[in-house]
C-alpha cells in the first residue's frame, strides 16, 4: 500500500515542480513585459496572453501540491483532540470527499478541453496565442491529480485506521 502512495506522491511532488518552474517563469515574464512596455513601449499580445495562460498550469497543478504538503485551510481546533483512529476517520472521509469531487470534476472539464480542441480555439486577437485547448486541459489533468491525492490520503487513512496501537512501557507491565 505504501508503495501505491508514494508512486502517486512522487508523480504529484513532479508536476507540483513544474507548476513552481510556471510561477517563476510568469515572475520572469511579467518583469520582461513590464521593462518592454514601459521601456521601449512595445505590447505583444501573445507575451500578454502567455501570462495568463500560465496561471493555469499553477493553479491546476498547485492544487494536488498543495494538498500533498498539507499546506491547504484546515481548521484543527476540534481535529487535534481526536484519538488517533477518529482522526483515520476523519481523514478517510475527508479523502473520499477528495476523491469524489475530483474525479467528477475533471470528468466535467473533459468535455469542455475536447470542444476547444475540436474547434481549433486560438486567440480571438490578433497576435495571440494558438491552440487553446493546451492551456484548457490542465483543468481535467488538474482535478485528476486531486483525486489522486484523494486516493493517496485515503490509503494513508485506511493504514492509520487499522494499524495495531504501538505497545507502549505501561501495556508491557
Amino acid at each position: 500500500m505504501w508503495a501505491v502512495i508514494n508512486r502517486l506522491e512522487q508523480l504529484i511532488e513532479t508536476l507540483g515542480s513544474l507548476a513552481r518552474a510556471c510561477l517563476l517563469l510568469l515572475v520572469l515574464l511579467v518583469s520582461a513585459n513590464v521593462l518592454i512596455r514601459y521601456g521601449f513601449d512595445i505590447s505583444p499580445v501573445a507575451l500578454q496572453e502567455l501570462e495568463w495562460f500560465l496561471i493555469s498550469p499553477i493553479a491546476m497543478l498547485g492544487i494536488s501540491y498543495v494538498l500533498k504538503h498539507r499546506a491547504d485551510v484546515r481548521v484543527d481546533f476540534i481535529y487535534e483532540r481526536f484519538q488517533a483512529r477518529t482522526r483515520a476517520a476523519v481523514d478517510l472521509f475527508s479523502a473520499l470527499a477528495t476523491c469524489l469531487i475530483g474525479a467528477f470534476l475533471a470528468w466535467a472539464c473533459w468535455q469542455y478541453m475536447m470542444q476547444s480542441y475540436q474547434i481549433g480555439e486560438g486567440s480571438p486577437d490578433p497576435g495571440g496565442l494558438p491552440h487553446r485547448y493546451l492551456i484548457k486541459a490542465f483543468l481535467p489533468l488538474g482535478f485528476a491529480l486531486f483525486a489522486l491525492q484523494g486516493i493517496a490520503d485515503a490509503l494513508r487513512a485506511l493504514s492509520g485506521l487499522f494499524a495495531t496501537p504501538p505497545i507502549t512501557a505501561e501495556m508491557q507491565s
